[in-house]
């Protein structure tokens, strides 16, 4: 540990880990084991389709037929930012759908036929940023929720209706700010879906300067806390430029804390949950921070049982003359003066919890630091070996900021890197996720039955992509978790930890990751060739807890509690 980083994690001790130090003294390193009641459960076994096609040790690359237009040509700021991506089972035929966020267009449905067959369903409305597939008013059906530009978010609630009456639109109660990224949670364990917001303003206020200032200057992020059929809301921050949220357990206490990733010399903002959703306490539990947070996931890289947390910033891969070329007259006018008290960098960050509670960046050990302009990226277990992979998706194109390229673009490849099974990271060009059609939201699910992780991105001005999973090697398991007696009917918010004779792989079911982009509340695992499953243990959102065996790889079990 160099002597700035010392100096820095003393000063971030005494100014802001104080109440994150004594609840970690109280408990810790990893999490306790699991020691609530039993849930009882019931389990329903599916066995997965056989790859159509066989494997190539490549991803295969299907053009989708839509596209995210911005609405201008060129495209300005903050058009430039593009919009996200949702996946999840909305008419429950067992096929992940695909919800695609439109700025200038409509938001789109792409309903899976299987076989990787959709078909397309053109929504209402558009002028829209994040989206996220969430059951909000609890009576089984997954809804959709949108972040709208300038305007309070919009919630298509499921009829269960077929056709074009499957999804009837509105609004929600006493949620009245315009945001630009949104999550669902059911934060403080009472059985529902509470809401967490976080608006964009420096959009807002190029959008809409004087009714801007008249607001006050900024909305800031917001907690809604559900209470029946409506929400009480509880403001965080009067200002922000959140593009990311992510909820961890920062302290092992059992409560998810939030963490806000904002944009410009905005630093991240992190609150502690304290014994209310009315009672935060903020902390900053890092010394080293993306600058342009763009993106969070979590994920448990090197399968210790505690997950790490990645961030996306902008930074070129390679130093090269041509690419300086391209980067330099953009990074000479958003230079900034170092500040070693400053814990922001312009980089990618892997933030690694330590034994005294406070996190450390990793990226560079670990291989990560850089992946260009980057937007959404999230872990996956692309290769099927128990280690979870991490892909990230680039590109930026914006008049005024990158005069000197043709069409006003810097058009970068995404980037895939392969977990070396202990935490590291080598990137894999060769499985041929390096598309450079200016990824935006992207996220993973299965999408042709097969059980691997395939992946679909949100492009800005150019077809949506689904990159098909067609390496070799390793197996399946998918998970969906049921809880249709409660508010919260995917189990929001539960812990899955698989144990095999290859070791414990653990993951979590949540609403979204990445950028503005919703993941599937299925949950897959990969495991390593030859190794057997020996039980799956669930800490469910109440604390409740289910221990189920036989479990076999190569199924899909839904459990339904």
């Amino acid at each position: 540990m160099d002597t700035r980083r010392s100096a820095l994690d003393r000063l971030l001790i005494l100014f802001f880990g104080v109440t994150l130090l004594a609840a970690c003294a109280a408990s810790p390193g990893r999490p306790p084991v699991p020691s609530g009641p039993t849930a009882h459960i019931t389990l329903a076994t599916t066995t997965l389709a056989t790859p159509a096609q066989p494997c190539t040790n490549t991803f295969v690359t299907h053009t989708l037929d839509y596209t995210s237009t911005p609405p201008t040509n060129p495209v300005i700021l903050y058009d430039s930012n593009g919009s996200g991506v949702a996946v999840g089972d909305l008419d429950g035929d067992g096929d992940q759908d695909i919800v695609l966020a439109n700025l200038a267009g409509p938001n789109t449905i792409l309903w899976n036929q299987g076989q990787l067959r959709f078909t397309r369903q053109e929504l209402p409305h558009g002028l829209s940023r994040a989206v996220v597939i969430a059951d909000v008013d609890g009576d089984t059906l997954p809804d959709i929720t949108f972040t709208r530009r300038n305007q309070k978010p919009s919630l298509l609630r499921n009829t269960g209706r077929p056709g074009t009456e499957r999804f009837e639109i509105t609004v929600l109660p006493e949620v009245n700010n315009p945001f630009y990224t949104l999550t669902w949670d059911d934060l403080d364990g009472d059985g529902d879906l509470d809401l967490i917001a976080g608006s964009y303003d420096t959009e807002l206020a190029k959008l809409d300067g004087l009714i801007f200032q008249q607001r006050g200057g900024g909305v800031g992020v917001f907690v809604y806390e559900r209470r029946g059929d409506s929400f009480v809301q509880h403001r965080l921050s009067h200002e922000a430029d959140a593009l990311a949220i992510a909820l961890p357990d920062l302290n092992n206490d059992g409560r998810r804390d939030i963490w806000i990733g904002n944009d410009f010399d905005r630093p991240d903002y992190v609150w502690l949950q304290g014994e209310s959703l009315a009672s935060w306490q903020p902390v900053m539990p890092s010394s080293a921070i993306s600058e342009n947070t763009m993106s969070l996931d979590m994920g448990d890289i090197d399968n210790d049982g505690d997950f790490e947390l990645f961030a996306t910033d902008m930074k070129p891969i390679t130093r090269d003359s041509e690419t300086m070329a391209r980067w330099l007259p953009m990074m000479q006018r958003m230079t900034r003066t170092d500040n070693s008290s400053d814990p922001q960098r312009t980089e990618n960050t892997l933030l690694v919890r330590g034994a005294n509670g406070l996190w450390y960046n990793q990226a560079y050990e670990r291989g990560v630091d850089a992946s260009g302009w980057s937007w959404s990226g999230k872990f996956g277990d692309l290769d099927r070996d128990g280690f979870l992979d991490l892909y990230v998706v680039n590109g930026m194109m914006a008049a005024g900021l990158f005069e000197h390229l043709p069409g006003h673009e810097l058009s970068e490849p995404n980037v895939v890197w392969r977990n070396d099974g202990r935490g590291g990271f080598t990137r894999r060009p060769e499985w041929r996720l390096g598309s450079t059609a200016s990824g935006r939201g992207m996220s993973m699910a299965d999408f042709d039955g097969d059980g691997d992780l395939d992946i679909v991105v949100n492009n800005l001005g150019s077809p949506a992509q689904l990159f098909e999973n067609r390496l070799c090697g390793g197996q399946n398991l998918l998970v969906d978790l049921r809880w249709p007696a409660s508010g919260n009917t995917a189990a929001l918010g539960a812990t899955l930890a698989l144990h095999t004779s290859a070791g414990t792989f653990h993951r979590e079911v949540r609403a979204q990751s990445g950028y503005l982009s919703g993941d599937p509340s299925q949950i897959h695992f990969g495991i390593p060739q030859g190794a057997s499953v020996e039980r799956l243990a669930i800490t469910w959102p109440d604390g409740a807890v289910s221990d189920v065996a036989p479990v076999a790889a190569g199924t899909r079990v839904t459990i339904t509690r």
